[in-house]
């Protein structure tokens, strides 16, 4: 199965989360590829759009191999037989920074929705190793939603089983074990920059929810 780009993937997930449309629901989106998925949801649903911020951890000899995640207050690490506790440490440090950093110009001084007893519906354009959604998982519980739904267009077959024994949904509309890079699922694929970014979650702003 193929996607044409991430908006129509996010137009397809849309029809599997209609029964949250006007709900008590918030839409979080992963940036950078996450953002113009996050958006076409919540104005599908007629939803409210915010933000999470993760990366991976790249091994030190291939950065594209991910051996752990960070988001502003959690990290996961799956994968630290050949890597030491110093380049772990460094690396959190500076992808926290940054992270920290991302999210200032992204929301541009717009506070953070409260998830206490919401929905929580985090979305991102697919799921390789699972990493990134954990650690976001990690971070949602402390928020204290009322439920957490994962909804991606594509996931590998080892990556569904690590987010459904986590989530309290999970919205998946096509696994593969035959999986190289999420890119591959797509017609178009481009990268999504930081300015893009914040003009979607500018946007996001003037949509009647």
């Amino acid at each position: 199965m193929k996607f044409h780009d991430r908006t129509h993937a996010a137009f397809l997930l849309a029809d599997e989360l209609k029964k949250y449309t006007e709900g008590n629901a918030i839409v979080l989106a992963i940036p950078n590829g996450g953002v113009p998925m996050g958006y076409t949801l919540a104005h599908q649903l007629a939803l409210p759009l915010d933000i999470i911020m993760v990366k991976k951890i790249g091994h030190p000899l291939n950065p594209e191999y991910a051996i752990g995640s960070v988001s502003l207050s959690e990290v996961i690490v799956t994968d630290t037989s050949d890597v030491s506790k110093e380049y772990i440490q460094q690396e959190t440090d500076r992808i926290r920074k940054n992270l920290k950093a991302k999210y200032d110009l992204f929301m541009n001084g717009r506070s953070p929705m409260s998830l206490k007893g919401k929905i929580a519906i985090l979305v991102d354009d697919g799921i390789a190793t699972g990493n990134t959604l954990l650690a976001c998982i990690e971070q949602l519980r402390k928020a204290k939603p009322k439920k957490i739904v994962i909804a991606v267009p594509v996931a590998s077959d080892s990556a569904c089983a690590r987010i459904k024994s986590e989530a309290d949904e999970f919205i998946c509309l096509y696994y593969s074990s035959d999986f190289y890079s999420v890119s591959q699922f797509y017609d178009k694929f481009d990268q999504v920059s930081d300015a893009a970014v914040a003009e979607w979650i500018k946007k996001s702003i003037l949509v009647p929810n």
